[in-house]
Order: C-alpha cells, then structure tokens, then sequence
C-alpha cells in the first residue's frame, strides 16, 4: 500500500544543463530519491518538453547555449505560469552582469556550482512542502 502511495505523490523533474555528465549525474541522484526526471540539454528542447509535457519542477543551468536560462524561464512564466515559482538555477557565474539583474529579481533558489548533493536536494525538497 505504501509503494502505491510514493507513486502517486511522485514528482517530475526536469533538469536542463548543457553539460551532458552533469545533466546525467544530476538525473541518477534525482532517481535515486523517488523524482521522476527528464533532461535537456539546453532551453529550446527544454521549452520543448515543458509544452509537451507536466513537471513540476525545473532545475537549470543559467549558461547554456540557444536559449540561456534567464530567458527560458521568462518565456516559461508566459507558457506555463505556476512553473515559474518551481525553478532551481545553477550557475558558476557569481556575480556575471548577465545574469545579476535577472537573479536578483527572480524569488527562486539559486545555487552556485560547484553544488552540493544536500544543498540541491533541499531546495527542491522546499519546493514541495509537506501537505497536512
């Protein structure tokens, strides 16, 4: 009864990172603890999937190339509104005028490579607060 019950309440990750090893890692260790997970390697296959498919979460990667992460995002807040809360980004670019703006206006986590597992599984555990 339980394994039907964690089934249910199983969510779906998207990861979108430009590094494929990373990406991949990111996906095991996601497995590994009950998410769902499909990858992208960059924003336009990502947009891709968020139209075509339900996440409940997105973890991306800011510097990537075709669509940067900054601007997927922007575009998923007009696509798919409620998933624009849902967004964990990763970035080794601390402090970049490209991205500065952008992160200090946006109300999602932001996690700077190199990240760690327990870091990365608790902002997306705070995206999913236990329900009463």
């Amino acid at each position: 009864m339980e394994e039907q019950s964690s089934a249910v309440q199983q969510k779906h990750v998207l990861v979108v990172d430009d590094n494929v090893e990373l990406a991949q890692t990111y996906k095991e260790l996601f497995q590994a603890h009950d998410y769902r997970v499909s990858v992208a390697s960059n924003g336009v296959l990502a947009l891709k999937l968020v139209l075509n498919t339900d996440v409940d979460a997105i973890v991306c990667d800011l510097g990537m190339p075709q669509l940067e992460g900054d601007m997927f995002h922007v575009t998923v807040e007009r696509v798919r509104p409620h998933l624009a809360k849902r967004f964990i980004f990763l970035t080794g670019h601390v402090g970049h005028p490209r991205y500065e703006a952008f992160l200090q206006k946006a109300t999602c986590p932001v996690l700077y490579k190199p990240v760690s597992i327990d870091s990365l599984l608790e902002a997306l555990r705070r995206l999913f607060p236990p329900t009463a």
